[in-house]
């Protein structure tokens, strides 16, 4: 017997819980919902990347090479990542060229050794083993030094982006 009364106190509250009559002046606002719009993606797949030697391929820059870590063909172009490995010692003439890349997201994770890069707006920071930043989109940025041994992880959404070389 507990049980169903509480039930019924229950309903009696939410009865007393009805929303008031609305007034003539509420009555006339259109309602103004916003609605979240559902993005249709396709499924991500599972996969798995070992780290072979074999797999470093020339990149972006010539003191470079790129291990592909497979997420952009398992997640349908919707974010890449790779392993950079710094192959050639640090020229600033070379290496220290302005850009910025359209992305929508971009992180950055230092595996090995360090490595330092001029941000606008940022200044220069260097970040050794173990240092994690975030890119803003289009934000304007040059390498300023490596060690010979760096390795990054790089994490870009989406997949296919655009590097915009800028004058320096």
């Amino acid at each position: 017997m507990a049980k169903a009364r509480r039930k019924v106190q229950t309903r009696r509250a939410n009865k007393a819980k009805a929303p008031a009559k609305k007034t003539k002046k509420a009555a006339t606002k259109p309602a103004r919902r916003k609605v979240a719009k559902a993005k249709t993606r396709k499924p991500q797949r599972f996969t798995v990347s070992h780290h072979r030697e074999e797999d470093f391929d020339p990149g972006l820059r010539a003191y470079s090479a790129y291990r592909d870590l497979g997420l952009a063909a398992a997640t349908d172009g919707m974010v890449q990542a790779h392993v950079i490995r710094m192959t050639q010692p640090f020229e600033e003439g070379e290496v220290s060229t302005p850009h910025y890349h359209d992305v929508d997201f971009q992180m950055v994770y230092v595996l090995k050794g360090w490595f330092m890069s001029e941000f606008e707006g940022e200044g220069v920071h260097t970040f050794t083993a173990g240092s994690c930043w975030i890119q803003p989109p289009k934000i304007k940025h040059t390498v300023r030094g490596y060690s010979d041994d760096c390795e990054l992880l790089e994490i870009v959404l989406p997949a296919d982006f655009e590097t915009v070389t800028l004058e320096g």
